[in-house]
């Protein structure tokens, strides 16, 4: 199963894009949620033991600036 949740931004701060993927983590079948409430893989009949993937994809850095000075 995956979950995906869009970047926003929550009081004026931003928050990531990110991404959670559920399989079962004894064969590697990718879950749905009825999967999940069951409690059982439904590929390998396995009780559910989950393995989880998360990705997160960063955002804009804001620019940075410099001031250099000389001599005139």
């Amino acid at each position: 199963m995956k979950t995906v949740i869009e970047a926003h931004k929550v009081d004026g701060v931003k928050v990531c894009r990110s991404e959670e993927v559920h399989v079962c983590a004894s064969c590697g079948y990718d879950l749905d949620e009825a999967e999940l409430a069951a409690d059982t893989c439904s590929d390998c009949g396995a009780p559910l033991k989950l393995r989880k993937s998360v990705s997160v994809w960063a955002t804009s850095v804001p620019k940075a600036g410099a001031k250099t000075w000389g001599q005139t």
